[in-house]
Parts: structure tokens; sequence; C-alpha cells
């Protein structure tokens, strides 16, 4: 997966982002765009949600961070958009083909 392109969201995330934006203290722990799959993590108030033409949108807080909404998989404790990449990822040592060959997974 090309962690560089922007992936369209579910447009309930907006109202629900907004939501979150009015309240004092939002923190978001999202995927990393740039050493995927790190996990990295934003805190305080966030002052607006902003369209970087083929960037995204990101989620900018007060202390100059921005996270790119697409990457965020929890808010304020809440699944975000890339809830279901992250829970994937997490479960996919428990599959037989987790860094094995077919030729492995037989018995």
């Amino acid at each position: 997966m090309d962690q560089s392109a922007y992936t369209p969201i579910d447009p309930d995330f907006f109202e629900l982002f907004q939501k979150e934006i009015k309240k004092e203290s939002v923190k978001v722990i999202y995927f990393d765009t740039v050493q995927y799959p790190y996990l990295k993590e934003s805190n305080g108030k966030a002052t607006a949600i902003v369209n970087k033409q083929k960037a995204g949108q990101f989620m900018v807080f007060a202390n100059g961070d921005e996270v790119r909404i697409d990457r965020i998989i929890v808010y304020n404790g809440k699944p975000g958009p890339a809830y279901d990449e992250y829970d994937a990822y997490a479960l996919a040592p428990l599959t037989c083909k987790a860094g094995y060959d077919e030729d492995d997974c037989q018995a």
C-alpha cells in the first residue's frame, strides 16, 4: 500500500471530527505516513480540518501538529478511519501466512 497517497474516508468522520475539535483536547493515535507501520500520537487542542489538495486532509493542532485524517486509528478512544487497517495488521501474525511461504502452511 502506498502510504503517501491519501485515501478518501467515510464522510461521517468529518462530522465526528468537527465535534471533537469543539472539545478542549483531542488525542489521536495514527499511522506515521513516512515510517509505516509506526504509530504516532498527538494531543492537545485541535483547531481545524484543512484540505491540502493532493496531500489530503489534515487535523491541525494548536501545537503545530498536523495529522492526515485518513491515517487516524483512534481519536479520543473512538475508532478512526484507519482502525480496520490497524486491526488487520495486528491480527496478521495469527494467520498461517504471516511471513511464511505457502509451503510452510501445509500440514
